[in-house]
């Protein structure tokens, strides 16, 4: 794996992500060398994970989010044209992704309407799984809960760390690098809700 992305055969969720990332790269007309500026992720593996020819880790995929000024859940969404109306998103629907570098599943829970500035994700995180999150710098205000529903976690906001079993939820802002382990034996599933909120616009002095 080089740079946050191994090669893979192409599927649905690879595809989606790929359209997405171009489709959010457009919309801000940022060049690929621009892009790879803002997020950190070199030039040659943006280009890959667009042509949907390699899957990036998510915590590439949270670096490319930041330097688009999107929440990472934002680049599970299909693009503008291939979004199915309606406010209900069918079980069949959600896509999911597995993480190549810690192994966890994620599943993208809210149905496709993006007027709403909430989404809802569940995480499947292997026992002994870690993930770290360096990102910190955001144009949105991104809040995030995350609700443990089996098993335990232990998260990591900045310095502080919380120790969650079945049932706690946390509550964070996005503005510190976090972190996730599994500190356990068996499997831990949760759910995060995330909120973005613009920034609000400065004044000129």
């Amino acid at each position: 794996m080089m740079d946050g992305v191994s090669t893979i055969i192409e599927d649905d969720v690879t595809r989606r992500i790929a359209a997405r990332v171009r489709e959010l790269r457009a919309e801000r007309g940022y060049s690929l060398d621009a892009l790879a500026a803002r997020s950190g992720v070199s030039r040659s593996a943006i280009s890959t994970i667009e042509r949907a020819t390699a899957s990036p880790t998510a915590v590439v995929l949270d670096k490319l989010a930041t330097g688009l000024g999107v929440p990472l859940a934002s680049l599970f969404d299909a693009p503008a044209d291939r979004r199915p109306p309606g406010p209900i998103a069918r079980r069949a629907d959600q896509p999911e992704w597995r993480d190549p570098a810690s192994g966890y599943l994620r599943r993208q829970l809210s149905p496709p309407d993006r007027s709403s500035p909430i989404q809802l994700v569940e995480v499947e995180f292997p026992p002994g799984a870690a993930v770290a999150y360096e990102s910190h710098q955001r144009e949105a205000d991104v809040h995030q809960q995350v609700w443990v529903l089996e098993g335990r976690i232990d998260v990591t906001v900045g310095d502080d760390v919380h120790e969650l079993a079945t049932g706690d939820c946390l509550a964070m802002r996005l503005d510190r690098p976090t972190a996730f382990r599994n500190p356990g034996d068996a499997p831990a599933r949760y759910a995060v809700v995330v909120a973005a909120l613009p920034q609000p616009t400065r004044r000129a002095s």
